[in-house]
């Protein structure tokens, strides 16, 4: 009897990474050592990031792939490489530890694959923030991997940057407002790079769901949430027992605290358009299903607060969440943005004011 499709939140990393030689699935295009699709994301993670095999990104990336990030895109497998390079320098005990894969068949022979992974490791060179700490710190990171021909052709990357900052003991505005200056001395405006970006949510994308009732559930959980619906709205869609967690390390409890984390940050970005930009959904246990969701928002810093006083900057921001819905309400969530990019945006408005 044919074994299961790799289950990753359920299943020992020993037994991903050896799960025999027979196919689980169609895979056309990819090489016949990945026994299905979640197979090739954690066996390429391993690899590159584990065994510290960085050259393979050239096998596994594609010469001309787009990594997205809010803080801007990435181009090539060769610059993978090198940032890749760069991340072990400043973190050389760094793990990518799987927590999750949820995956959908795009069709066309293009498999998408949304990667939750948990990140340990001590900063013992310069980084992106500053000089070494010294610190250990633990971070949350959605990887979200369009694939086609046994390579990632596209990707969407999301890190909790916020976390990161503050485990390290760098000031989060400070070091946006740094970043920001940066950009100004370069000639880059992070504002103006996402200008297509806003333009796509007010579009008001709504991608077509290849899953079931589960991704609906969630998808309306999503928009209610970063349209800062009232509580008595989210008692609906999210159980009384919800666990969320949100960038910064922030951990929520209950539908009550989710709607007042959520209008805080609503008071600060005003005028808020969703899009939902990818939605994919697997079986967990039982009756559970996960689903997740890649979406944008686009709105404006008209309110003080959480990013200081308003600028009335124009904001994007590239989210990632991915849910667990048990009993036709969302029971877990993960929210992965990087939230100093959106400091960066704020602070880059106040440059060019």
């Amino acid at each position: 009897m044919a074994k299961p499709i790799t289950h990753v939140a359920t299943t020992d990393i020993a037994d991903m990474l050896a799960p025999g030689s027979h196919r689980r699935m169609e895979l056309p295009g990819f090489a016949e050592e990945f026994v299905d699709f979640p197979h090739f994301i954690i066996r390429i993670t391993d690899e590159i990031w584990h065994q510290r095999k960085i050259e393979k990104c050239a096998d596994w990336y594609a010469e001309d792939c787009v990594i997205h990030t809010l803080g801007g895109d990435i181009v090539g497998a060769q610059t993978v490489i090198q940032n890749t390079r760069d991340t072990l320098k400043a973190f050389p005990d760094r793990t990518l530890d799987a927590d999750n894969v949820i995956w959908s068949d795009d069709g066309d022979g293009k498999f998408y694959s949304s990667h939750l992974i948990t990140s340990k490791m001590t900063n013992e060179g310069a980084s992106e923030f500053g000089p070494p700490t010294g610190k250990a710190v633990r971070v949350q990171t959605i990887a979200e991997c369009l694939c086609q021909d046994n390579k990632v052709i596209e990707e969407w990357l999301v890190r909790d940057n916020l976390a990161l900052c503050l485990q390290l003991g760098f000031d989060p505005d400070e070091m946006a407002r740094k970043q920001a200056g940066l950009d100004r001395t370069s000639g880059f405006d992070l504002v103006s790079f996402h200008e297509s970006n806003r333009d796509s949510v007010l579009a008001g994308n709504r991608a077509n769901s290849v899953a079931g009732v589960a991704a609906e559930i969630a998808a309306n959980a999503l928009i209610a949430t970063l349209h800062g619906e009232p509580v008595s709205k989210l008692n609906a869609l999210y159980d009384f027992r919800a666990n969320i967690s949100m960038p910064g390390g922030a951990a929520l409890y209950g539908p009550d605290q989710i709607a007042n984390w959520f209008e805080a940050l609503l008071r600060a970005i005003t005028d808020v358009s969703v899009s939902i930009d990818h939605i994919a959904e697997i079986t967990y246990l039982g009756d559970a299903k996960d689903v997740s969701i890649r979406w944008g928002v686009a709105g404006f810093h008209t309110g003080d607060g959480r990013y200081g006083s308003a600028t009335g900057a124009p904001i994007y921001i590239l989210g990632v969440t991915q849910f667990r819905i048990m009993n036709g309400r969302v029971r877990e969530a993960t929210f992965v943005w990087d939230d100093i990019a959106v400091r960066r945006q704020v602070e880059s408005a106040r440059l060019a004011a």
